[in-house]
């Protein structure tokens, strides 16, 4: 009877790890008499009183026996189902825009909610949940195991697994980073939804060698204002770098010859301002070229705008002013350190410099009223004791309009400045008293 009974236990199925069911085959030859205690200690390498307490614990349990106490039960600090199912609808409806370590972040800074990246990851991916910044490998795997799921499932659940399954695929070039800090920045711009409801182009220009971004800025269009504001950020914080490698567009290499003035064909401009500052620019219309800028606009897309629409920003002017905070925090999350010993970059000019360099030129003509016409508004020419200065009519010039909007009109290597003529006269001579003109 006896025996019968412990069959009877041996056979419920039982499912054993490895090292337990190594335990099981042993104590059940001692109890079957094929093995002795000694040896079993020896095999196990355990006490013969650990023996003892198996052998007697298998004659009243049979293999049940090994099962680990533990094994069914849900550890106290497991996520229960409703908690998982609340963080599940706080990304789809928060933060369905951000890869997992950032929305984990961001629950933790908005939300007060602490949850690591990779609890994070294994909760949602078991909702068939990718990361916007998944690996191929990773989306292959959800392919395969949504495949498998759609082949006895009915025929309206095949539809909505089929909607999952499709996903796309990224690749990206490698090449060694430069060697020195400022020998090589990469410079570009990205049109974006970054904030509010239109999209916008933020310039950046990064480090080849760190992957550091040394400067932002947004605008409406890629312009040749905003690439001037870069090169403004850079010279006053680092100084003048070796290089820019930047793609092929008019701002840094190709001007028009049907331009139909010249303050619209600013396209050769930036390259002007460069070889003042001895400062090379090589082009390239190859994306994998400029591989660290278009890696950073990747990581930029899925976190800038996140941020700055839980900040509430949705003006250009209020983003520019945030922007040099997120970019310290890109930085501090994804550049390598700098090492200024292994820096070429070249001592910064004054700002002065700065603002005459980042100039907008033009070539403009003195007409008969001794005045230059620039942007629809009538201009004389003074010297530096603000002394109005009379030409030839028809004398060529040019008309540089700095980085901080000056005016100034170049006539055989002499400049001058440029004060505007009103269209109607501020005072009056007959009917207003005498006015102190401020020096």
């Amino acid at each position: 009877k006896e025996i019968i009974e412990l069959n009877s236990l041996h056979m419920k199925k039982v499912k054993l790890t490895m090292e337990k069911y190594e335990q099981y085959k042993i104590i059940k030859a001692v109890h079957e008499g094929k093995m002795n205690k000694p040896r079993a200690v020896v095999k196990l390498g355990v006490t013969r009183r650990h023996v003892n307490r198996l052998l007697q614990k298998y004659r009243q349990e049979g293999k049940a026996a090994f099962i680990h106490g533990n094994t069914g039960r849900k550890p106290i600090h497991a996520l229960s189902d409703e908690h998982k199912t609340a963080i599940v609808a706080l990304y789809n409806k928060k933060y369905y825009d951000a890869n997992f370590v950032h929305a984990s972040q961001l629950m933790a800074q908005y939300d007060g909610l602490t949850l690591s990246a990779s609890t994070l990851r294994k909760l949602l991916l078991a909702k068939d949940i990718l990361s916007p910044r998944a690996r191929r490998v990773t989306r292959k795997n959800l392919q395969k195991r949504l495949r498998a799921a759609q082949k006895g499932a009915a025929p309206k659940e095949q539809q909505k697994i089929e909607s999952k399954i499709m996903a796309a695929e990224h690749a990206h070039s490698r090449r060694p980073r430069a060697a020195y800090f400022g020998e090589i920045i990469q410079m570009d711009a990205s049109l974006h939804h970054w904030f509010g409801n239109r999209k916008a182009q933020l310039h950046i220009a990064i480090d080849d060698s760190t992957g550091r971004i040394l400067a932002a800025y947004f605008d409406w269009q890629e312009t040749l204002h905003a690439y001037y504001h870069l090169l403004r950020q850079i010279l006053t914080t680092e100084g003048i770098p070796y290089k820019f490698l930047t793609d092929r567009r008019t701002v840094f290499t190709y001007k028009k010859s049907t331009s139909p003035s010249e303050e619209e064909d600013v396209t050769t401009q930036f390259s002007y301002a460069c070889k003042l500052l001895g400062i090379e620019i090589t082009a390239s219309s190859v994306a994998q070229s400029k591989g660290r800028v278009k890696r950073a606009f990747q990581t930029l897309q899925s976190r800038l705008p996140i941020e700055m629409r839980l900040a509430g920003i949705t003006d250009i002017a209020h983003a520019n002013e945030v922007l040099n905070s997120h970019i310290k925090d890109f930085n501090d999350k994804f550049a390598l350190p700098v090492d200024y010993t292994k820096s070429v970059f070249v001592e910064q000019p004054s700002d002065e410099r700065i603002d005459q360099i980042l100039s907008v030129l033009a070539e403009r003509t003195v007409d008969c009223g001794q005045c230059v016409r620039y942007a629809n508004k009538h201009y004389r020419i003074l010297d530096k004791n603000t002394a109005q200065v009379n030409f030839r009519p028809g004398t060529k010039g040019l008309v540089a309009k700095t980085f901080s909007n000056k005016l100034y009109f170049t006539v055989d290597e002499c400049t001058y400045v440029l004060d505007e003529v009103p269209i109607r006269a501020k005072y009056s001579k007959v009917f207003d008293l005498p006015v102190e003109i401020p020096s």
